[in-house]
């Protein structure tokens, strides 16, 4: 990045005036810059020159076309993207405040009302884009972001665009997703993944904010990954104080089986709350010709898929080649 950074300087010098650099991570580096028409600051994102070769520039165009057209509240849109030499690069407004990564970082738990409070401002986004057919596929604490109240999701769009190229990303050794908080559908590699793939990683985000630790911990990043498929993640109660609906709204989101979990979002965050949801389904319901529900899309292939991934050892070969580093906040 350092050697091709006075390119993509030179080549947007007359769109952008290029600030300093905020931090980076295995899948991009981050920019501060002002737009020189506005003066208006914004998080210029640059995918790595590797993971952008992967990915292509048409895929990668085509995907944040989508992402930018998501309009909410607590999403933070796309504003630019563009692709100099090998590099593909987008913007985002810049936001004054921290991750949830962050915070998390300086209090450790937070309080059970603050904590959802956070998780639904992150479900009704994740809702919304799931209702569009757009599906997150890297929920962490670190693509939340907070500003005073209000809470935004950063990097709708590109996890989609790596994801489709999921196996040539696994023969370099690298795979999409962050190990504490990716679904175990993802992390065996199913092509199919619908929106019960972020509700998992949005339960699993919820988890580490009430309890201090992510539910699923090990000493490297394989075993982090290998663990979520052994079982549930140790209870909350009586250790942690939080009321009996959340615990088992959160255990049923962390489901290793995607057609045990809530149909949506939306079902998620109403158990939350301790309203009525319907039970899982006994058996998966048959996808409909539009894949964009999160609940219709891949029940079957999801439950067959992972054991047949593992038992391929598609899994294992991602794992112990995997990348761990965080992406840098917006």
């Amino acid at each position: 990045m350092t050697d091709a950074f006075p390119a993509l300087q030179t080549a947007l010098a007359d769109r952008y005036r290029f600030d300093k650099e905020l931090g980076r991570g295995g899948m991009a580096t981050v920019f501060l810059a002002h737009e020189r028409a506005s003066e208006r600051p914004v998080a210029l994102k640059v995918l790595n020159p590797e993971l952008a070769k992967t990915v292509g520039a048409d895929r990668f165009k085509r995907e944040i076309r989508v992402a930018g057209s998501l309009d909410h509240p607590n999403i933070l849109g796309v504003l630019d993207s563009g692709e100099v030499e090998d590099l593909l690069w987008f913007t985002m407004p810049y936001v004054e405040g921290e991750n949830l990564q962050d915070l998390m970082q300086r209090e450790q738990q937070l309080a059970t009302e603050r904590a959802l409070r956070i998780t639904r401002a992150v479900g009704s986004a994740l809702a919304h884009a799931h209702q569009k057919g757009v599906i997150h596929r890297d929920i962490k604490p670190d693509n939340i972001l907070l500003e005073g109240e209000e809470v935004r999701v950063a990097d709708f769009g590109v996890a989609r665009a790596v994801s489709e190229m999921h196996e040539k990303l696994t023969a370099t050794g690298m795979i999409v997703g962050t190990p504490v908080y990716m679904s175990p559908e993802q992390a065996a590699g199913e092509k199919e993944i619908d929106g019960r793939a972020d509700q998992y990683a949005l339960a699993s985000v919820l988890y580490e904010m009430l309890s201090g630790e992510p539910p699923f911990k090990g000493p490297t990043p394989a075993a982090t990954l290998m663990r979520r498929f052994a079982g549930p993640p140790r209870p909350l109660r009586p250790v942690i104080d939080v009321p009996a609906p959340v615990e088992t709204a959160i255990m049923r989101a962390l489901d290793k089986d995607p057609g045990a979990r809530y149909a949506t979002v939306d079902e998620f965050l109403d158990a939350l709350e301790g309203k009525a949801v319907a039970p899982a389904a006994t058996a998966p319901s048959p996808p409909s010709p539009a894949t964009s529900q999160p609940a219709a899309a891949a029940a079957t292939s999801s439950r067959r898929g992972c054991l047949g991934a593992l038992a391929g050892g598609v899994v294992l070969r991602a794992l112990f080649r995997i990348r761990a580093d965080r992406d840098p906040p917006a």
